[in-house]
């Protein structure tokens, strides 16, 4: 049976960055998004920067409607992989729903749920699935992209901020069902990123309070995907564990911003 890693939401930003480094280690990748046209196109271009692998996408949404999973989707990729004789031993759950312009006197309750059902609910059918597999194979990896927001609240993110501190949760409760398994579950918290929105909205992020971290930069994708690299290839006697990549926000109690 062939391994690989699969990385949810890798048509863009974080994503790329994560499918890239494993590629590049010569990691086979199965990665999945949203849209069917960006994933063929995606699809495409690893292909052609990375001959000497195997890279797969798939195109699957996370809901069905606000309310409801895709368990049936989920089903369906993995019977897929089966078919495929593709062995998935390392998990990368980057996929979420942001949440952004949550106003709790303004947004429907279907919006809180949409939220939490994908970063939380379409997470764990996702786990359950590969961790299945993972019990059969000897063992795995599974890895949570969450974020430092769930520990520092920001502004309107209400829901992405619940979901991300009820994902850790998961973490650790998945990393002591699972440890007896050899299946490895742990978390990376990455604060600001420098993601396309930064480059399209340069004068909001010129001047935005998390810019201004003890390290005095910001993360770039590359550097969430070192983080998940550990996790996955050297970090054996780890699990249930969180690694925060924000240039030390979440340990500064303000930003210290520079007086022009």
């Amino acid at each position: 049976m062939k391994k690989a890693v699969l990385v949810t939401g890798a048509c863009i930003n974080t994503g790329v960055a994560i499918v890239e480094k494993y590629a590049k280690e010569g990691k086979n990748v199965v990665f999945t998004g949203r849209n069917l046209e960006k994933v063929q196109i995606a699809e495409r271009l690893y292909r052609e920067k990375f001959p000497l692998v195997e890279i797969m996408g798939y195109s699957i949404d996370s809901l069905i409607d606000e309310r409801t999973v895709d368990e049936q989707a989920i089903k369906e990729l993995f019977d897929m992989l089966d078919a495929s004789g593709v062995f998935i031993e390392s998990l990368v759950l980057n996929a979420a729903d942001q949440g952004l312009g949550m106003k709790i006197f303004e947004n429907p309750l279907k919006d809180f749920m949409r939220v939490l059902n994908t970063n939380i609910v379409w997470n764990y059918a996702l786990v359950e699935q590969a961790a299945e597999r993972m019990k059969e194979n000897g063992g795995g990896s599974i890895v949570f992209i969450n974020s430092n927001t769930a520990y520092r609240a920001i502004p309107d993110r209400i829901a992405y901020e619940a979901s991300k501190g009820g994902q850790l949760g998961m973490m650790r409760g998945l990393a002591l069902d699972l440890g007896k398994y050899n299946i490895r579950v742990n978390a990376v918290l990455p604060g600001m990123i420098k993601t396309d929105r930064w480059e399209k909205n340069p004068d909001f992020y010129k001047d935005v309070p998390s810019r201004y971290t003890p390290l005095q930069d910001v993360a770039i994708g590359e550097d969430v995907a070192d983080a998940v690299w550990y996790f996955t290839e050297h970090a054996r006697n780890t699990t249930g564990a969180e690694l925060v990549v924000d240039g030390g926000n979440t340990i500064q109690l303000y930003p210290i911003i520079p007086k022009n």
